[in-house]
């Protein structure tokens, strides 16, 4: 499949298939057991994670990842999905997701993979996408900022893992100033 970008630190963003299900599923999970980037102590199996990939999929939406040239595998994904469970006066927005690689993060890759997302919503015609991000999770709020997120709510406590209550930053982007149609 042909990239959406290239990229000079070895990398590659493009539309992801199948058989890159086990990838995702391993920076997923590696998420959700060291992180709090993700409020669940679940870890999925493949055939979970290819079920969403093919739900995404379905809507028109888009599964990104970012693959490295020289065979190290995926080092990043992002999709969005609808917002609110799609209901229909929350139909122009979309809720995006965006996990890297421990040993990828800090290379740009997430900033790419959510530039990218926000086109292809736009594409779509979306309103606005939103971010629920960790609120210890600076890097990933100061990386939303720079793309034009803003700050929209901090939701104390609405999360627990690891025995402790975390609290929960919204940010969302206007892709579109058009109005509804």
């Amino acid at each position: 499949m042909s990239p959406l970008v290239a990229n000079p630190a070895g990398w590659v963003l493009r539309m992801a298939e199948e058989a890159d299900a086990p990838g995702i599923l391993s920076i997923l999970n590696d998420v959700i057991l060291h992180t709090t980037a993700i409020y669940t102590d679940r870890t999925e199996t493949l055939e979970e994670r290819l079920a969403w990939m093919r739900k995404r999929w379905d809507w028109g939406y888009p599964v990104l990842v970012a693959d490295c040239i020289q065979g190290g595998g995926i080092l990043g994904f992002a999709a969005f999905s609808d917002f609110r469970n799609g209901w229909d006066g929350f139909r122009h927005t979309v809720e995006h997701s965006v996990h890297i690689r421990e040993d990828a993060r800090g290379r740009g890759i997430g900033q790419t993979l959510v530039a990218t997302l926000m086109e292809e919503a736009r594409g779509l015609g979306k309103h606005v996408m939103v971010a629920s991000i960790d609120a210890a999770n600076l890097p990933s709020i100061r990386m939303h900022e720079k793309l034009g997120f803003n700050r929209v709510a901090l939701m104390p406590q609405v999360g627990c893992k690891f025995g402790r209550w975390l609290d929960m930053v919204m940010l969302q982007a206007v892709l579109s100033e058009a109005p509804p149609g």
